[in-house]
């Protein structure tokens, strides 16, 4: 994955999850972040001075999607087609055959990012860290 790709995708991640108060990490330090400037590539640490910096030095401490916990899942699979209800196990049907509904799309996302649920694969492209019990700054 080319550098550009890299921060196109954390600008995307970083911008979708602000408003949940994404953590990141910058310089083995956890922070919030006020403001990402997808123009700049740049992100706004909650640090006094206005302090900058580039997009490629943070990494969102996110969750894998295995360890979501039994009510997440409940939540998570009410949004998928294909998969319900929860308690069958639909879990020999073809990839093709799970679809989210146009409109509810919008509450999958909120879902998945409110908490901070790595759908995306950042933390296997070595783009964020994994929150573990003993490293959870969402606590």
């Amino acid at each position: 994955m080319k550098q550009e790709d890299k921060q196109q995708l954390l600008v995307k991640e970083l911008c979708a999850r602000q408003p949940w108060g994404v953590k990141v990490q910058y310089n083995n330090k956890v922070y919030s972040i006020d403001y990402v400037s997808a123009e700049y590539k740049e992100v706004k640490l909650d640090i006094l001075d206005n302090y900058t910096v580039g997009i490629s030095d943070v990494k969102p401490y996110l969750r894998p999607m295995s360890s979501m916990t039994e009510e997440e899942k409940r939540k998570y699979y009410s949004f998928i087609g294909g998969q319900q209800p929860y308690d069958c196990d639909y879990s020999a049907y073809p990839i093709e055959y799970k679809f989210i509904y146009e409109w509810d799309i919008k509450n999958y996302m909120d879902f998945v990012n409110a908490n901070h649920l790595d759908y995306r694969g950042l933390i296997k492209k070595g783009l964020a860290i994994e929150v573990t019990e003993e490293n959870n700054p969402y606590k």
